[in-house]
């Protein structure tokens, strides 16, 4: 289900479910959602510090149940990543269903929240957070698309070609994130893969190997023998192994056995020009010899 689309003078929640803020950003995004006629609303712990964290789990708890409950909340953006949301998701679980019909906005640590929002059967936004839309990151091309998706705009994407793009289509639901944050809630009741689904990975800083590591894990859990396609986002801030160039020259290793379409180098992960896309919603991917198009 995608939540109804946002109007002018619509209520958006900013909190902080995980790592802790510049409160200048918070304040800055604020700022920008006014510019586009939104109401924001910055939750108690928004922009608090408790060590790593912007608050307790409780209090961080608090500020994302505070935001469901809201009927006049229309979406939620989360102001950054880091590592905590995963502390949310048995507490958060166990509110109904009928209160997750509304936007879910983050990417990076926000992959684990996107798997309860794919629990609950509704559709979220893998895109800019706070942080990126408070300091411009990316400039409108990025949250324009973003604002445009968010508004009941198209989200039809084309992406250019890769060297390991493997051509065909696929059509199913996309799920996924943070490749790290996946592959810890892999066989978890909060597993958002399912078979006939279109995977999205991406990652920052993390070492070729563990990457292929994870990908072992998911292999292992029998992962890719059902997805129908994949998408491989932006993994940034690693060095070349001894083994490998690159991460894709790793990828195209290990995938090379199987046979479902696969697209390489998309834009979106951890870069200023971060393209926003739909997770938990049903697309189609085909990848041809000279583009990738995402519908």
């Amino acid at each position: 289900m995608l939540p109804p689309p946002l109007h002018r003078g619509d209520k958006v929640a900013i909190l902080s479910p995980a790592s802790r803020i510049d409160p200048v950003l918070v304040d800055a995004a604020a700022a920008q959602l006014c510019n586009e006629g939104l109401e924001p609303v910055v939750m108690p712990h928004a922009k608090g510090v408790y060590g790593s964290f912007s608050g307790t789990c409780d209090e961080r708890l608090a500020d994302m149940q505070m935001a469901l409950e809201d009927d006049a909340v229309r979406a939620i953006l989360c102001s950054r990543g880091g590592y905590g949301a995963v502390h949310l998701l048995p507490a958060l679980d166990k509110l109904p269903a009928s209160m997750f019909g509304k936007w879910l906005v983050g990417f990076s640590d926000i992959t684990a929240l996107h798997a309860l929002w794919h629990r609950k059967g509704v559709a979220s936004l893998h895109a800019a957070m706070a942080k990126y839309i408070g300091r411009g990151a990316g400039g409108f091309s990025c949250y324009g698309r973003e604002l445009d998706i968010l508004c009941g705009g198209g989200g039809h994407h084309i992406f250019g070609t890769h060297i390991y793009n493997v051509c065909g289509q696929a059509s199913g639901p996309v799920v996924g994130g943070n490749l790290a944050v996946l592959g810890g809630i892999i066989g978890t009741p909060y597993d958002p893969v399912v078979p006939g689904c279109i995977l999205f990975i991406e990652d920052i800083a993390e070492p070729i190997y563990k990457v292929e590591r994870i990908l072992w894990q998911l292999k292992l859990r029998g992962v890719f023998d059902s997805v129908a396609g994949l998408m491989v986002g932006q993994f940034t801030d690693y060095k070349p192994s001894v083994d490998y160039r690159s991460m894709e020259d790793m990828m195209e290793c290990f995938f090379r056995p199987y046979h479902f379409p696969r697209a390489y180098n998309l834009p979106v992960g951890h870069i200023d020009d971060n393209h926003p896309l739909l997770l938990g919603n049903c697309a189609t991917l085909t990848v041809t010899p000279d583009s990738v198009w995402l519908l």
